[in-house]
C-alpha cells in the first residue's frame, strides 16, 4: 500500500534509490529532530506533513540549481518521508483491524 502523500511525488530515480538504501539506517528519534529542527518527536502524521513541506522546499531549491542545495539532506528527507509514510500506513491498518477501535454501529 502506498501512502497518498507519495502517489504524486516525482523525483529523480537516483535520489529515490539512495533514499530507499538510506531507510536501513533510519532512526526517527535521531533523524526527525535534525531534519525538522524540532526538540520533541511529533506524531507520525504530523511528522509526515512537516516532511512533505520541507522536502518540497528542498526540491524547489534543487530545481533552481541553487548552491545551497544539499544532496545528502534531500536523500535524508526522502528516506524519512518514506519511513514515516510506512509508519502511517501501518498505524492505519492496525487501527482498522482492531475491533476495539471501530465505532459501535460498524460491527
Amino acid at each position: 500500500m502506498t501512502h497518498p502523500a507519495l502517489t504524486d511525488l516525482r523525483r529523480p530515480r537516483l535520489l529515490v534509490n539512495a533514499a530507499r538504501f538510506a531507510l536501513e539506517d533510519y532512526n526517527r528519534s535521531v533523524m526527525l529532530p535534525r531534519l525538522l529542527h524540532l526538540l520533541r518527536l511529533p506524531a507520525p502524521g504530523h511528522a509526515l506533513e512537516a516532511l512533505i513541506e520541507t522536502e518540497a522546499e528542498v526540491n524547489a531549491t534543487r530545481l533552481t540549481g541553487s548552491a545551497t542545495y544539499s544532496i545528502p539532506e534531500h536523500i535524508a528527507l526522502l528516506a524519512a518521508l518514506l519511513a514515516e509514510a510506512h509508519i502511517c500506513d501501518a498505524t492505519a491498518r492496525t487501527t482498522a483491524q482492531n475491533p476495539l477501535e471501530r465505532p459501535a454501529d460498524a460491527a
